[in-house]
């Protein structure tokens, strides 16, 4: 889809190659249903910046994190503070005649905008919504949360209003120049998997490993 900012929202206009720009909300969807892990920025009342790796999932048109009551960060993502969410997936390495052409195929999203802590009777199916987006088909079987961890944990959303999708997936792009180097050119697809489970050594009750996990993709 030809890239185009979205009105009033000029911070995020892909800038740098523009033509990589995506603006269709079903990809944004797709790019963070695919991911386990986002980087979240933050800074402390003196301006020192932190961003941190934190899980999450989507829900509809918010994406849901969670982290410790005693977080600094999520102490000021809590409050308002003002916030980016990053997310990328890797697909694969794009190898060109030279360094400087060489890339990556890869689809990034970025958010913008402030937390909110999820209302209290929301505070159950959120964690049913991340818990079965990092691991599908495991909050039937876990023990319900206790009082002492529900207190224990933060729980938010971030809105999606302001947002960026880019995405690369092309060949290597040498100029006319190279292509006669004696150099293999082409891309080398990425795909994760899980390994084998592995019990826990203080398994009391001789379950197999359930069927499940041979579904589930990294």
């Amino acid at each position: 889809m030809t890239a185009a900012p979205f009105p009033g929202r000029e911070r995020t206009q892909v800038r740098r190659l523009p033509e990589k720009q995506v603006t269709d909300r079903v990809a944004l969807h797709g790019v963070l249903d695919a991911c386990r892990v986002a980087h979240v920025a933050s800074s402390d009342p003196d301006g020192q910046l932190y961003v941190l790796p934190v899980a999450y999932a989507r829900d509809n048109e918010h994406v849901l994190v969670h982290g410790s009551t005693g977080s600094r960060l999520f102490r000021a993502l809590a409050a308002g503070a003002p916030t980016c969410l990053t997310v990328t997936v890797l697909d694969g390495l794009v190898l060109a005649r030279s360094a400087f052409e060489s890339s990556m195929h890869y689809r990034s999203a970025m958010v913008l905008g402030s937390c909110e802590l999820v209302p209290a009777d929301e505070t159950l199916r959120c964690l049913q919504v991340l818990t079965e987006h990092l691991m599908p088909g495991r909050w039937a079987q876990l023990r319900a949360p206790t009082a002492k961890e529900l207190a224990a944990t933060t729980l938010l959303r971030l809105p999606l209003i302001e947002w960026s999708v880019k995405v690369s997936d092309g060949w290597p792009d040498d100029p006319v120049d190279d292509l006669d180097e004696p150099v293999w050119a082409g891309v080398l697809p990425l795909h994760s998997t899980f390994g084998a489970p592995r019990p826990a050594p203080d398994l009391t009750h001789p379950f197999e490993a359930p069927d499940y996990l041979s579904r589930w993709t990294p």
